[in-house]
């Protein structure tokens, strides 16, 4: 249940301005949504696993303000965003 770095580099590079910037909205939103993704599945196994359901609700919470943040700063980087990760909206 947790990302392994080489997982964590390729998601920065691919989302990133590059394999090192790691603060990177785009890279932030690219890392919440596979680690949304694993406890998701995680979620669907383990029904009445409540502190991972919490912690899920928090990391949809932290990637919905970095979207909102990004959405403000640079409409476009947002919209391709969204694209590139199948997200609503």
């Amino acid at each position: 249940m947790h990302l392994t770095s080489e997982v964590k580099t390729g998601l920065f590079a691919q989302y990133g301005k590059g394999a090192t910037n790691t603060g990177a909205p785009e890279s932030q939103v690219a890392l919440f949504t596979a680690r949304i993704t694993e406890l998701t599945e995680h979620l669907k196994v383990h029904k009445k696993d409540f502190s991972t359901q919490r912690s899920l609700l928090k990391l949809v919470g932290k990637r919905r303000r970095l979207l909102d943040y990004l959405k403000d700063v640079n409409i476009d980087r947002y919209r391709s965003i969204i694209k590139d990760l199948n997200l609503r909206k």
